[in-house]
């Protein structure tokens, strides 16, 4: 992460250098290989070397020498870091009308990894396409990609795959070769990645394994796809908005932070505050104090290894505290598991506590979609979380995750059948590594001078500090406000991870928390985006509406907003800006508030149907 000359953190990267050969284009961002167009058509969504340590951490990799040439890209790569050093060339040329992607890497130094080759991610858009994979006998497996998140990997064995079946389906049929070593594939849409991922060396094989010092890896991957005539010409954005039930109450986090040398005031954002007091370390007891300050109700995450004592322990603690919900979630599975759900029962009851028991998963959507059947009938409502970036650390994965997350809102809803749902926190970054191999790190005092949770197991992200960040969550909320969600949750109350630095200076995402927490209680207005860059989210209450639109794109952007029993409305929305609108019901006029930077005077505008509302206005 990079900052611009204020200091602010730079939310976009300087635009990409594309390499074009043969109908091909290729962006390049970094050491990724990204949007491989063969025509207008995206083909595959990056290509990319990636080496992990043991604990499944990507190692840290350079771009020492870039050579974009006309008949080929070439990159000299490093990745160094976390016990590893590995130097390689990737390189991009044609053969005929394909395209040949040759990775060879030298390991120099002996070290243990979960992963060392190059990764495919397919778009999102390839759901519900038809599939032929070729397998290392020979043999084929005709198939299509899942339009659900796929709990477990849809594609095994790949020597070779053709996406499409090339007849009527609208934009032919991509052939991939994979030479070096054997591939599968998992739906990547489970950790909110927008793609579909094929890899290689199998899950199965044991990890991590050893590489030696001298040792080389060498694959290659070969594309082949039709150059179609280009697409016509895109329609203008436009979004419709329903009634959808409540509005979904909206949650914090109560910081993980160290305390400082002052005490943090009290917060009052939110209906209620978000703890998870891990039982197995000495900071719970203080860690529970610190949220239940805030004078909010408490939704409680426990973590528990199923020791009858300190689930006792908290339950008769959580006897003084205003507790709207409890969820225990098993330390290795990260899942309510029925052991951990029966533990939690038997010590609230023996505590004379009757809270409200939910079942869920704490770490990604991963988890509940593979291992819901865990979880006991008789809880009272499903609990998951998602962070963006868990495979990635660009902006362009922290914003195509937006659509992801409607996907994951909807597949919970279904699969909840009934029973309501609990989506948050939501954080940029992971609060912990689910798939660590190794003990994580834990706090070794009762006091919180260290921190707990996040501050020892997750990591923070300069972006928490960047203005767009209040635009994506707007859309985050419109992403995953679908009927169903009963509410929703946001990073912490302060600290590196908060709506407030630790010297208690709010961030621009805080006002976008609050303006979301405002309309709770009120008639949901909710709807899909046209391009997962452009969202709009809403409340309908005695007063009127309430609307709340964001724009995640590189550029300002109109959109045209309909439904809600309204007449039609269009507005221009800046690059990684968002509006709040209100308009009354007895009137046709509309209040606008531009919110965010440059902050301009409200304006108002008449009803689109009789006036295209001045742009100087917005």
């Amino acid at each position: 992460m990079t900052h611009s000359g204020s200091g602010a953190p730079v939310w976009w990267r300087e635009t990409a250098p594309t390499w074009r050969a043969g109908g091909w284009t290729i962006a390049l961002r970094g050491d990724e290989l990204a949007d491989i167009r063969r025509g207008d058509v995206v083909i595959l969504r990056a290509v990319r070397a990636v080496v992990r340590d043991a604990g499944w951490n990507t190692v840290p990799v350079s771009v020492i020498d870039a050579n974009l040439g006309a008949e080929s890209l070439v990159l000299q790569l490093r990745h160094e870091g976390l016990g590893a050093a590995v130097i390689s060339t990737l390189t991009v040329d044609l053969q005929g009308d394909a395209l040949r992607i040759d990775w060879d890497a030298e390991n120099l130094r002996d070290f243990d990894t979960c992963r060392v080759g190059l990764v495919v991610l397919h778009p999102p858009s390839d759901a519900g396409r038809a599939i032929t994979a070729t397998h290392s006998d020979g043999s084929l497996e005709r198939t299509a990609l899942p339009d659900a998140i796929s709990p477990h990997q849809p594609i095994m064995d790949i020597c070779a795959l053709q996406v499409g079946d090339g007849d009527g389906d609208g934009d032919g049929a991509t052939m991939l070769r994979f030479d070096g070593d054997v591939f599968e594939m998992e739906d990547q849409r489970n950790w909110s990645d927008a793609s579909f991922k094929t890899y290689s060396r199998p899950l199965a094989l044991p990890y991590p394994y050893a590489l030696r010092a001298g040792e080389r890896v060498h694959q290659v991957i070969t594309l082949d796809a039709p150059l179609l005539p280009p697409a016509a010409q895109k329609r203008r954005a436009e979004i419709s908005l329903v009634e959808g039930g409540a509005f979904p109450l909206v949650g914090v986090e109560a910081s993980t932070a160290p305390d400082g040398p002052n005490p943090q005031p009290s917060s009052p954002v939110g209906d209620f505050r978000i703890v998870e007091l891990n039982l197995t370390t000495p900071t719970w007891r203080a860690a529970l104090a610190r949220a239940a300050a805030d004078g909010l109700p408490l939704d409680v995450r426990l973590v528990t290894d199923a020791d009858p004592a300190p689930l006792a322990e908290a339950a008769h603690a959580l006897a003084d505290h205003r507790v709207i919900a409890i969820t225990a979630f098993d330390s290795i599975l990260h899942v309510s598991e029925r052991s951990a759900v029966e533990g939690l029962r038997t010590a609230l009851s023996a505590a004379g506590l009757a809270i409200p028991i939910r079942g869920g998963a704490r770490s990604h959507f991963t988890e509940l979609n593979r291992e819901h059947r865990r979880i006991p009938d008789d809880v009272e409502g499903i609990t998951i979380t998602t962070t963006p970036l868990f495979h990635s650390l660009d902006t362009e994965q922290l914003v195509e995750a937006l659509a992801m997350q409607r996907l994951i809102a909807t597949q919970t809803v279904e699969m909840a059948a009934g029973l309501p749902v609990h989506i948050g926190p939501v954080t940029l970054r992971p609060r912990f590594n689910n798939v660590a191999t190794t003990p994580q790190s834990a706090p070794t005092l009762t006091d919180l001078s260290q921190g707990y949770g996040a501050q020892f197991t997750g990591a923070d992200d300069e972006r928490q500090d960047a203005r767009e960040l209040a635009a994506w969550t707007i859309a985050s909320a419109a992403a995953l406000a679908v009927p169903g969600v009963a509410s929703l949750a946001w990073f912490e109350t302060w600290g590196p991870r908060g709506l407030r630095d630790a010297s208690g200076m709010p961030r621009p995402v805080a006002d976008a928390i609050t303006k979301v927490a405002a309309l709770a209680g009120r008639t949901l207005l909710w709807g899909g985006s046209p391009d997962g860059l452009l969202w709009a989210i809403g409340a309908r209450g005695e007063d009127g509406d309430i609307i709340l639109l964001a724009n995640l794109d590189r550029t300002s952007r109109p959109l045209r907003l309909t439904g809600a029993d309204t007449s039609p409305l269009e507005v221009n929305v800046g690059a990684g800006e968002w509006l709040r609108l209100h308009r009354a019901h007895s009137s046709t006029r509309l209040s606008r508030q531009w919110t965010g930077a440059p902050r301009v005077p409200d304006g108002t505008a008449r009803d689109a149907r009789s006036h295209r509302p001045d742009p100087r206005s917005i």
